[in-house]
């Protein structure tokens, strides 16, 4: 039976990885499980909140380890997080996702035997606060990439042999697109079961995060040459976005501003926008 290491790289999610643990432990999985809560340069109460767990995780006979780094940055709390966990399959979540309860055991199914593979569940979107956030999910959820392929957007599980395809999270901004990227369509698989995750609150945020990940996949382009030949995304027809306007006019218009102004020149640090 393959253990697995869930790894939840946080920075202040005081809000957001109380529901994350309690999540995973309605998980309805006979397998081993270590969680590793990665925090990096918290200055909030995250760290406090994760380690208030301890008992919980060993009464289920899980192992759970809460790391605590000064330093910032994703990439570095990917490989602090990488360096201790044991699991032969390994998952990556984000610390503002829940879990449906038999998501653990359905993605350690799908990650059974020695062919690379990369898995990820069925994404719900959070009901947001803003009604922009509202109107532009509703658009963004219908696209292609979303319904037809495996975004693995808060979480990604890969086996053993997928895991081995990459060596050290590399200082980049997307390392799930990176990550993913590192399989094929055909070696990524899609689970029925769902996990819950936010979009970002109001039109500002939603521009910037865009810019960042628009930002992110030109830097892929430019340090691995040919990697975005793997993304095999489904084409966005006219039909389709004819289809878009009519059904949802609000959301269309909404996603398409959010898209004009993600193309004006602007920032691309890093911000949750919550």
């Amino acid at each position: 039976m393959l253990a697995i290491s869930v790894i939840i790289p946080s920075n202040n999610e005081e809000g957001y990885i109380g529901a994350c643990l309690e999540g995973l432990l309605a998980q309805q999985t006979v397998q081993p499980v270590q969680v590793i809560v990665s925090a990096n340069a918290c200055t909030d109460a995250t760290v406090q909140i994760a380690r208030g767990y301890e008992a919980q995780f060993t009464k289920r006979g899980w192992q759970l380890d809460v790391l605590d780094a000064p330093e910032g940055g994703k990439p570095q709390a990917l490989n602090r997080a990488d360096a201790v966990a044991t699991g032969d399959i390994r998952a990556y979540l984000d610390a503002d996702v829940v879990m449906s309860p038999g998501l653990l055991s359905e993605l350690a199914k799908a990650l059974q035997g020695d062919v690379p593979a990369y898995a990820s569940g069925t994404m719900v979107v959070t009901r947001a606060k803003s009604r922009i956030t509202r109107a532009y999910g509703r658009i963004w959820t219908r696209l292609p990439f979303m319904t037809a392929g495996v975004p693995g957007a808060g979480l990604f599980a890969v086996n053993a042999s997928g895991r081995a395809r990459w060596d050290a999270f590399p200082p980049i901004i997307s390392d799930d697109t990176f990550v993913r990227l590192q399989f094929t369509p055909e070696e990524r698989v899609r689970v029925s079961t769902s996990y819950t995750w936010p979009l970002v609150e109001g039109f500002s945020a939603l521009v910037r995060v865009r810019r960042r990940q628009d930002a992110g996949v030109a830097e892929l382009e430019q340090l691995y040459p040919g990697i975005l030949d793997r993304e095999g995304k489904p084409p966005l027809t006219l039909g389709l976005l004819i289809r878009l306007a009519v059904s949802d006019p609000v959301g269309f218009v909404t996603y398409v501003c959010v898209s004009i102004a993600v193309r004006r020149k602007g920032e691309t640090s890093w911000s949750r926008g919550r």
